[in-house]
């Protein structure tokens, strides 16, 4: 199927791409990679009047520690976390994460602040970005405005966003965190049938805080905030590890498909969340991650 037609904008700025979607609202798109948005236009699930592509926009690709935060802008790609130093040494959740997205073509193309956009319940950054405590800067010609990952997926495929908004930048806190990205798929570049994403901060043997994100088991990407609640300021330990992965599992709500059931996609939350804690903990040297 073709997709209805579109004005095509390749913008050259990134004021002239918010002064596009202050004059076109809802019925402009944001074209980055396209991963996500070109087979919806070929499903003709979305119809556009105008494409406001953003490539050509200088400085929108890059990847840097500042004030805090490593700050992902609108264009670095799956392919660019996938092989970040920076990402190994000091954020190994995200550095889980990005060689499990889809498959190489996707990867090369895809922009993560793009994946955080679609909303897709199954994407995994989402997942990502809640564990880490993640914040997003949208842009329009109003100003700017930061939104947690917690406020910023409302529903499947639906943001905090504006219409006439753009995510430009993804801010991560730059504190020590250990952590990992676990997922079932049928077959490699497949869809999640469930994942989990997996932070901890820890400090002289206790674990500061914790963070614990949830794919394809919701209506968006899930947030495990009591799971989340049960780790902070705890020792380390088999018992509080599966008393979290039981409050994980508790948090999803999946629905059952050809991916398996309700009841068989809690349970993988629930082994991966314990999985994810105790190598987190591990890779923090808490007693070979737990006793």
């Amino acid at each position: 199927m073709h997709p209805p037609q579109f004005d095509y904008i390749a913008a050259q700025s990134l004021d002239e791409a918010l002064e596009i979607l202050a004059e076109r609202g809802d019925e402009a798109k944001v074209l980055a990679g396209g991963q996500s948005l070109i087979p919806l236009l070929k499903l003709r699930f979305a119809s556009p009047g105008v494409l406001v592509d953003i490539n050509r926009i200088p400085g929108l690709d890059t990847m840097t520690e500042e004030g805090g935060y490593l700050r992902v802008d609108a264009l670095v790609r799956h392919r660019d976390a996938e092989r970040s130093d920076l990402l190994r040494s000091g954020y190994p959740t995200m550095a889980s994460a990005a060689p499990q997205i889809s498959d190489p073509l996707v990867r090369n193309l895809g922009t993560i602040c793009g994946s955080v956009a679609h909303a897709d319940p199954s994407g995994d950054w989402g997942a990502v970005m809640l564990a880490m405590n993640a914040q997003f800067v949208a842009k329009s010609k109003q100003g700017e405005r930061v939104i947690a990952a917690r406020d910023f997926f409302v529903g499947p495929f639906t943001t905090a966003l504006r219409p006439d908004e753009m995510l430009v930048e993804v801010r991560v806190p730059n504190a020590a965190t250990k952590g990992s990205y676990h997922k079932l798929e049928r077959k490699v570049g497949d869809y999640a049938t469930a994942a989990v994403a997996v932070r901890l901060s820890m400090s002289d043997g206790r674990i500061d805080n914790a963070g614990i994100g949830l794919t394809a088991v919701g209506p968006t990407n899930l947030q495990a905030s009591e799971a989340e609640s049960m780790l902070a300021g705890q020792e380390p330990s088999n018992e509080l590890f599966r008393d979290a992965a039981n409050a994980a599992a508790a948090t999803a709500t999946p629905n059952p498909d050809t991916r398996g059931s309700a009841e068989y996609k809690r349970d993988v939350v629930r082994v991966f969340t314990e999985r994810g804690l105790r190598a987190a903990a591990g890779m923090a040297g808490a007693n070979g991650g737990a006793r």
